[in-house]
């Protein structure tokens, strides 16, 4: 029985339907895949991401990224003076939807789950890509990271997300197609310093402040 069991496991899941996705990962039960304009990535409840850890097999060093549809939902994740949420506002409009992450003082409301060993600071985000920009318009703002396990390069289909990780939900396949062009590069990761931006992590987006 154990065997048949561990053969199970290892099934993919059926491509579900919208509804279906948006029901699983709001429940908190389910970790969800979908596209974005950089690489595909993995999702849950932002107080769920220690699911995250243990299917990427990954340090808690790495912090999650909160990935929202709109700036408006993320502002409540950070805190600031008012002078550096105007300068944040201002990156903001020149660069999102896009490329580009920003790590910022996190407020009271971040989930420690969303980075364990530093959770003083919460990377934030909006993907230009429709289908992601749809789903989190239905769920509010998720954890998220890049769909690969920890060390190894992203993965890119929904093929190769359902053999990697058979317990993750995913659309169907047609639904990851979009007008908007995408890059196989992670997004730019610029940290506030309190005084100016440092870049953790160089992608396509170069920050011009």
């Amino acid at each position: 029985m154990s065997f048949f069991l561990g053969r199970l496991a290892k099934i993919p899941m059926p491509q579900v339907s919208m509804e279906t996705l948006v029901k699983g990962v709001v429940s908190g039960e389910s970790i969800i895949s979908f596209p974005t304009d950089t690489v595909p990535a993995l999702a849950v409840r932002p107080d769920r991401g220690e699911l995250i850890y243990i299917t990427k097999q990954r340090c808690h060093d790495k912090p999650l990224i909160l990935m929202g549809s709109q700036p408006e939902e993320l502002w409540s994740y950070v805190k600031g003076t008012a002078q550096e949420f105007q300068i944040w506002q201002e990156v903001v409009r020149n660069y999102w939807p896009g490329a580009l992450t920003l790590v910022l003082p996190a407020s009271e409301k971040v989930p420690v789950e969303m980075n364990p060993l530093d959770p003083a600071t919460i990377g934030i985000r909006v993907p230009n890509f429709p289908i992601a920009q749809e789903i989190l318009a239905l769920t509010g703002p998720l954890a998220t990271t890049s769909a690969n396990l920890s060390g190894q390069a992203p993965l890119e289909t929904v093929a190769e997300i359902e053999t990697q990780f058979p317990q993750v939900l995913t659309l169907a396949t047609s639904q990851w197609k979009s007008p908007k062009m995408k890059t196989k590069i992670p997004s730019t990761v610029a940290k506030w310093t309190g005084i100016d931006w440092v870049i953790l992590r160089q992608g396509t987006v170069k920050l011009i402040c």
